[in-house]
């Protein structure tokens, strides 16, 4: 007997998925390491082609590759370099998260969906605060990125958990923590800009 998931679950899955790409603007393997760790501990299940995500392995190597990336965007100047080298991987994560989340769908759409919305999301996240770590390198000369590197750090963990645990809330907080970044920026060219 096949399963038919209700237009619920499949909102409530692409939910799920949108919400962990748009922390995959934040910092790229924390919410790779949350999917991993919540489909372990059952939370949430993956799309069938996905199961790897939920193993072992993939876990203890997503929890190294999010320590060193989380350690790397501490170290000035490294972190202007990675913004770079991370946008396109971004889109990628956040397209990959997105396709394993989504259940119930014909995998066109699933992947048409995953690559606009989901590689969108973490792109367009990732962009704008790369932004805000290139004001804050202009006009701070890169001492103030350890405090972007800890919110960009805390928001990847914060919207990763309330991706899984309250999905729709996890859109709207990573919409929030844009706006705020667009303010901050903002803010920081005000500062920077001669009298």
């Amino acid at each position: 007997m096949n399963y038919d998931p209700t237009a619920l679950e499949v909102l409530i899955s692409l939910s799920l998925g949108l919400g962990l790409a748009a922390a995959c603007g934040f910092r790229i393997f924390v919410p790779l390491l949350f999917l991993s760790a919540g489909s372990l501990s059952g939370v949430l299940q993956l799309g069938g082609a996905f199961d790897w995500i939920g193993s072992w392995p993939a876990l203890a190597i997503f929890g190294v590759a999010t320590l060193l990336e989380i350690g790397a965007y501490f170290i000035p100047w490294l972190d202007n370099a990675l913004d770079t080298v991370g946008a396109p991987a971004a889109v990628v994560a956040g397209t990959v998260v997105t396709a394993s989340s989504v259940v119930g769908m014909d995998p066109m759409l699933q992947w048409t969906l995953a690559a606009i919305a989901g590689g969108g999301a973490a792109g367009i996240v990732h962009g704008g605060l790369a932004l805000v770590r290139g004001g804050s390198t202009a006009v701070t000369g890169g001492l103030a990125n350890p405090l972007v590197s800890a919110a960009e750090a805390g928001g990847s963990i914060v919207v990763s958990v309330l991706a899984i645990l309250v999905p729709f809330a996890g859109i709207v907080l990573a919409v929030l923590f844009m706006m705020f970044a667009a303010r901050f920026f903002a803010r920081l060219r005000r500062r920077g800009a001669p009298a």
